[in-house]
């Protein structure tokens, strides 16, 4: 998350963008129990453990969607993953 940070930019003021010797296109989209739970479900990973394959897997699929910034998709997918437990719980 801390790479995202700064080496993104966006209007929000969420990620930085001050490192500039990276490019957005380089990071790889961090996978928490969230993020696994709803990339399984829409089919975007196949793996079971969650781990540095599974980043990197996860990556591979959100790059051909944006081969520039993959890792955007990123809080979409953790969101998601966050609401979806909230109504479980009820």
């Amino acid at each position: 998350m801390y790479l995202r940070w700064m080496v993104r930019r966006d209007d929000k003021g969420v990620d930085f963008g001050i490192w500039k010797n990276i490019s957005p296109s380089q990071l790889i989209c961090p996978v928490d129990v969230h993020v696994a739970r709803v990339s399984k479900e829409l089919k975007l990973i196949q793996r079971q453990p969650v781990d540095w394959q599974t980043a990197l897997e996860l990556t591979t699929y959100l790059r051909t969607l944006d081969k520039a910034d993959p890792v955007k998709y990123d809080f979409a997918l953790f969101g998601t993953g966050v609401m979806e437990n909230k109504t479980l719980v009820k």
